[in-house]
Order: C-alpha cells, then sequence, then structure tokens
C-alpha cells in the first residue's frame, strides 16, 4: 500500500515540471528543468531516545523560474530520499550491553525556494518551506524486532516503526555553480513532530512519563543538472 502511494506522490509531482517561455512586461522569464542527486547525514533531535545520525542519498527534479533583472529566482521540485539512523537498545531487560539498531526511512519532499543570488545566478542562498511524506521506521534487523529500546523497560524496537507519515520541513542552503551546473548544500529541520503518532498508540513508556516528540534533520550535498 507504501508502494502505490509513493508512486501517486511521484506521478503528481513530476505533473508539475514543466518547459515553458513566458513573457513578462518587456523581460522573457525562463523556465528549465533539472535533475538533482547527492548524498544525505540524516537524525532525529529527540530526548526520548539515544540516537545516532546515519547516512543516505536524495535524487529527485526540480523546475527553475529564471526572472532576470531580479535579486532572486524560484524552483520547485519532487525528491526522493532514503535515509539511515541508529537507535540504541539491548536484547533483554536484564542485559546491560548495548547495541545501535538500524533504522531506514523513505520518503517523498516537495519544495519551493527562493534563491537569493548572492553573485548573479553563480552563487545563491536557498530558503524555504518543505512538505513530506514517509514511510515507516523501518527496523533494519528484524531479529532485533523484540529488543528494548534503551531507557525503557518494555518498548520494543518494533514499537517505535509507526511514525507520523506527513510531515513540514524548513530548508536552507547555497548552490554554487556555472552554467547548467551547480553544486548545492542544504540543511533541512522538521518543524512537526515526527513521533506525534506514538503518542497516540498506548505504549509502554515506563520509568520514562515524557510523551514521544522529534524533530528530523537532514544535510544532504547534491549536483544539480538544468536543461
Amino acid at each position: 500500500m507504501q508502494k502505490k502511494q509513493f508512486i501517486l506522490l511521484v506521478a503528481l509531482c513530476i505533473g508539475f515540471v514543466t518547459v515553458s517561455v513566458a513573457q513578462h512586461k518587456r523581460y522573457k522569464i525562463k523556465n528549465g528543468i533539472g535533475i538533482i542527486g547527492g548524498l544525505t547525514q540524516y537524525d532525529i533531535t529527540t530526548d526520548n531516545f539515544q540516537t545516532k545520525s546515519g547516512n543516505g542519498f536524495i535524487g529527485g527534479m526540480i523546475a527553475t523560474v529564471d526572472i532576470p533583472h531580479k535579486w532572486y529566482t524560484v524552483s520547485y521540485g519532487f525528491q526522493f530520499s532514503q535515509n539511515t539512523l541508529e537507535i540504541t537498545g539491548r536484547p533483554s531487560l536484564a542485559t546491560l550491553t548495548q547495541e545501535q539498531l538500524d533504522y531506514n526511512l523513505i520518503a517523498a519532499q516537495v519544495s519551493f525556494l527562493l534563491h537569493v543570488k548572492l553573485l548573479k545566478d553563480n552563487l545563491t542562498l536557498d530558503v524555504g518551506p518543505q512538505l513530506q511524506y514517509n514511510g515507516e521506521l523501518e527496523l533494519d534487523d528484524d531479529s532485533k524486532k523484540n529488543y528494548i529500546i534503551d531507557g525503557f523497560d518494555a518498548l520494543l524496537a518494533e514499537d517505535i516503526s509507526d511514525i507520523s507519515k506527513f510531515n513540514a520541513n524548513g530548508v536552507i542552503g547555497a548552490s554554487a555553480g556555472i552554467g547548467n551546473f551547480k553544486l548545492r548544500a542544504s540543511y533541512s529541520y522538521g518543524f512537526t513532530n515526527i513521533f506525534k503518532k506514538l503518542n497516540d498508540q498506548n505504549l509502554t513508556t515506563t520509568p520514562s512519563s515524557k510523551k514521544f516528540e522529534g524533530h528530523q534533520n537532514m544535510l544532504s550535498f547534491a549536483l544539480m543538472i538544468t536543461f
């Protein structure tokens, strides 16, 4: 079911990506299309679990709108990301030895960015909102699903998989390059609580009385090619 939802979201986003040339007064507005791909470092900031950032990748499409004689350009696009994350757990309550549990997170993200021209089109400051639909926080090794999350008496590794699917992020970064080739570094922060759905599942959280709260953050380095 999740795969069908991802495919539908991809189809809708690609439908928005077009190439056209429009006129506004005496200025020619140049629209273009581009592809982007790169590497990521991902983490979730939370007081509930001990986490360690993991690596991943992104890939997607971008539509650009270049308005001559303006101090900015805009773009909107769709990207697919797959990231990893480690959360500390242990085999049983009686075991003192801690282990890092590997989780995977797949997400589709739609963004609208404003690009402030710092050095014409060769260097820009990028900022804007991003909407995200993600899958579950999937445990990489199914044999560890009954491991206990560190800091809890009975919270299992598989219990924290069903996280919130829709999230909103803010993005800030910079792009630099010449012509059709640019390098982009960006940082995204989750404004919404990605663990909010866990609070509705009546999970056993003793001895902790805290509600689940976590905000994702992702650092990405990517190459963008426009046409």
